[in-house]
C-alpha cells in the first residue's frame, strides 16, 4: 500500500539547538528517546535501532548539521524517509522540532501518536515543558 507523507511540529521552547541536534543525530541522544539501543556502523553510516527484541536499520541520506537530518529505513522505497528539522522562531526565540515521516493511511494516526509520545520523552530528558 502507498504510504502518505505527514508532518508534525513540536515546540521545544528554550532547548538549545546543540542539545536538540545531539538528540536527533548522535547515538547517545537517539538512545535517550528514540530507541532502546542505537549502534552505528562507522564505515557505512548505517544506524541500528533496537526496541526490545526487534531492530531496524536506517541510513542517513541527507544532513545539514544543526538544522536537519534525514534517515531512510534499509529496505524501504527510496522515496520514503523520516526527517528531523530544527528551526528557531523569530519572535520568541523558541526552538521547534519538525518531524516528517510516512505511514500507510490506516496507520497514520498511530504513527503520529507514537511520535508525540517519543518527543514527549525527549522533552522530559531535556527538561523542556
Amino acid at each position: 500500500m502507498l504510504q502518505e507523507k505527514f508532518h508534525i511540529e513540536f515546540l521545544m521552547r528554550n532547548a538549545s539547538q546543540n542539545s536538540l541536534w545531539r538528540m536527533i543525530s548522535q547515538i547517545d541522544g537517539l538512545s535517550e528517546w528514540f530507541a532502546d539501543e542505537v549502534a552505528m556502523n562507522d564505515t557505512e553510516s548505517v544506524y541500528t535501532f533496537t526496541w526490545g527484541k526487534s531492530d531496524s536499520q536506517a541510513e542517513i541520506v541527507h544532513s545539514k548539521p544543526q538544522f536537519n537530518i534525514r534517515y531512510r529505513w534499509i529496505g524501504d522505497d527510496e522515496s520514503v524517509y523520516f526527517e528531523f528539522r530544527l528551526r528557531k522562531l523569530d519572535l520568541s526565540g523558541d526552538m521547534t522540532l519538525e518531524v516528517t515521516d510516512f505511514a500507510e493511511p490506516d496507520e497514520k494516526g498511530d504513527a503520529i501518536t507514537l511520535w508525540e509520545s517519543q518527543v514527549e520523552e525527549m522533552k522530559r530528558r531535556l527538561g523542556v515543558y
